[in-house]
């Protein structure tokens, strides 16, 4: 599915469509692949990795804050308890001006 899409990952939503987890491609290769499990076998739930969301209201400012202190790359976008987007690093290189992005990618990737 996320070869498909073109995605790198996805959210993990429960019956009452609410997140519950996001699963990326390197949760597939690490904790699975790595691991000798077979990927046809294995929940994606059991791969999903914690709760970190940002609200739709939210500016910006705050979605790099997140991102940056949980380095992670990939960020749910979460209104009325229901995820409506999902915000990639490529999404804030976009629109982000060189001096900020310089920054951010730093702070994600060196975890400083």
């Amino acid at each position: 599915m996320m070869r498909d899409m073109g995605v790198g990952a996805l959210p993990i939503c429960g019956s009452d469509d609410r997140l519950k987890g996001i699963i990326t491609d390197r949760d597939i290769v690490v904790r699975c692949v790595a691991e000798g499990h077979d990927p046809s076998t294995v929940r994606a739930g059991d791969l999903a990795t914690g709760l970190v969301w940002v609200d739709a209201e939210a500016g910006v400012a705050e979605a790099l804050s997140i991102m940056e202190r949980h380095q992670i790359r990939r960020l749910p976008v979460i209104e009325n308890h229901r995820i409506v987007g999902m915000i990639s690093e490529a999404d804030l290189a976009r629109h982000l001006p060189d001096d900020q992005l310089a920054h951010f990618v730093h702070r994600i990737y060196a975890g400083v």
